[in-house]
This record gives structure tokens, sequence and C-alpha cells, in this order.
């Protein structure tokens, strides 16, 4: 493979950061300009010819405190989006009031990718679908039109929620289910200035433009997010089930936070991690819970809910009893904490 021109600039300010993230050239792709964080997964896609970077933007030099700060008042917590991983999981106010949060940061990586990996680039890692990984394969994600050799593959390990004819590719991530589930914010910064979206909309579905991942503008830097108080967080963890017990890419996860009146549900926060194609929130099942006594049966059956509309392919029909299991697990363990 031949060796490709990278030019390389580092930023001292997120201003800076977007100016020179700026798009400028008439039909330059966005894609081609790269913030760099940890560059954990962007360094690794580059070396598989996945992506083709032709603009780095190192915006490690930041000091803003904004971005590489963790805050926690009566309102809630705001965590920079250079703070890592690692610095996330440890923090004494993430570990004793958003145990979820610390939880789903401990599951994600190992300990050498939280030491380097950001918070603002683990929400936007790409999918590990092989298909996409191996540029020998058809991928609709990769290369727009090509087509999508998953549908009829191999897909274990593909989704089963949010999928469309033209990509099953399920989103990896841990943290962002917690964040989705507590209901949080993210605030991004760009040429028009900054802007402040609820998480659940930064991720989109594929439907037939599986390339476009995020409602980011072009340029557009992430710099915090925000995450509500709330009577439930204290009493929280995070559920994922993996073939192997560390590091590994979840089969299910959930990310589970509830409000309890003795044994009856006052309110219940659910993300839904593995076999979708993004961080999903279950609101379904939260609504049917509410009200009702916490028991194996009430879990069981709101838990129904979450797979309403689904599309199972050949190899990854397991995982929809699964993640209903896990749903109902996560229900019954998290009824247990003392907050």
């Amino acid at each position: 493979m031949a060796l490709r021109p990278i030019s390389y600039t580092r930023a001292n300010t997120p201003a800076e950061a977007v100016q020179m993230g700026a798009v400028s050239t008439p039909g330059e792709a966005a894609a081609r300009v790269q913030f760099l964080g940890g560059g954990t997964q962007l360094l690794d896609l580059a070396k598989l010819d996945v992506i083709r970077p032709e603009r780095l933007v190192d915006i490690t030099r930041i000091t803003d405190p904004v971005m590489t700060g963790i805050r926690r008042d009566a309102n809630g917590l705001r965590l920079g989006a250079l703070v890592t991983m690692r610095e996330a999981a440890e923090h004494p106010d993430v570990m004793r009031d958003y145990p979820v949060m610390s939880e789903s940061l401990w599951m994600g990586a190992s300990q050498q990718i939280r030491n380097m990996g950001r918070l603002g680039g683990n929400v936007l890692q790409r999918t590990r679908c092989s298909y996409y990984r191996d540029t020998q394969w058809r991928c609709n994600k990769r290369e727009p039109g090509s087509g999508c050799d998953a549908l009829e593959g191999h897909n274990r390990w593909h989704a089963v929620l949010g999928t469309s004819e033209t990509c099953i590719a399920s989103y990896p991530g841990d943290w962002a289910v917690s964040l989705v589930a507590l209901g949080a914010t993210v605030d991004v910064l760009g040429q028009d200035g900054p802007r402040t979206m609820p998480f659940s909309d930064l991720h989109r579905d594929p439907g037939e433009t599986p390339h476009l991942e995020t409602n980011l503008r072009p340029g557009e830097l992430i710099t915090s997010f925000f995450v509500p108080a709330g009577p439930w967080t204290r009493r929280s963890l995070y559920v994922k089930v993996r073939d192997r017990a560390s590091y590994e890419f979840g089969l299910a996860t959930v990310a589970c936070a509830l409000d309890l009146d003795g044994e009856i549900v006052r309110a219940a926060r659910l993300g839904l991690g593995g076999p979708v194609t993004r961080p999903w929130r279950l609101t379904g099942v939260e609504a049917a819970l509410v009200g009702l006594p916490l028991n194996e049966a009430n879990a069981a059956a709101a838990a129904e809910l979450a797979f309403v509309g689904a599309l199972p392919r050949e190899h990854n029909a397991f995982r929809i009893p699964l993640a209903k299991a896990t749903i109902v697990r996560a229900l019954m363990a998290a009824k247990e904490i003392r907050p």
C-alpha cells in the first residue's frame, strides 16, 4: 500500500480546533478531516486502510476546563470531552452518584485503552463489523452504494434493531449506553458557534446513508457531556454479557437506573447495547414498569417490549432472548442496590 500524505496541526483552544478542522475546499469530504484525541481507533482504522484521513487536528493540548474537567453540582454532572476513560471511571463523584457510568467505562476497554481513550472519541467509535474493517468485502458504511455483504454473510455480531437493507452493523460502545439511559445531553462547537443536543440524537440509524453515523455537522467538535441529576442515578448499574469476561465486545448490554418506592417502580431508565445500530433507549420497557412492583414476572413482561420490530438474521436471532434476559437481570440486580 502506498504511503499517503497527511497534514498535522495542533490546536490550543476549542475555537482553534474548529477553525483548523473546517472543511474549506469545495467538495472535500468531512471524513478526511479528523480530530486526534486518544487515537486508539483512528490509527487502527487508518492502518487497515478503512479510513483515509488527509488532515489531523491534534486536540490533546487543549486545556480549556470545559473540555478537560469533571464538575458536579445540584443539577447534574458535566464531563469534558478530553477527559480520559480512566479519569471518569475512577472519579469519586461518578463512582458514588453515577455508578452505571463508571461500570460501563471499566467494562468498555482494557486498562491501556482507558488510559488513552477520551470520552468524546469513545462515543464516536466505529463499528467492529468485520465486513467494514476488511476492505475486500462490500460495505455501504465504508463505501456508500457498494452493498452490504453482512446481510447474507456471517452476522452473529450484527444488529437486530435499527437496521436497514443497506446496513446491519452494530454500535460497539458501552459508555454511550449509560449516557442514553440517563438522558444526557452533548455540547458541540462548530463554525456556527456552540449548540446542545440530546445525546439520544447524536447517533443516526443507518437508513439509506449508513456512512453518516451521527448528526454532527462537518467540522463540529464535541466539547462536553451533561448528565442530569435524578433520584435514580445512585441505584444504577451496567450489565454486559459477552463471550469472555475480559476485554470483549458485548453480545447484550444494559444500563439500568431505578427510582423505587419500596418495591414499586416510580421511574426506570434503561439503555440497550449490543444488537443495536446505535445506543438504544428502552422507553417502552421503562413505561411498562412504572407503578408496578418490581419482580421477575413484571420485568420479563416489560422486556418483551424491547424487541418489537426487531429483524434478526440467520446467525444473530439468539441475541433477542439473550438481551431480554439481560434486561431482567439488570433490573433485579439494580433493585438490590441500597443508594
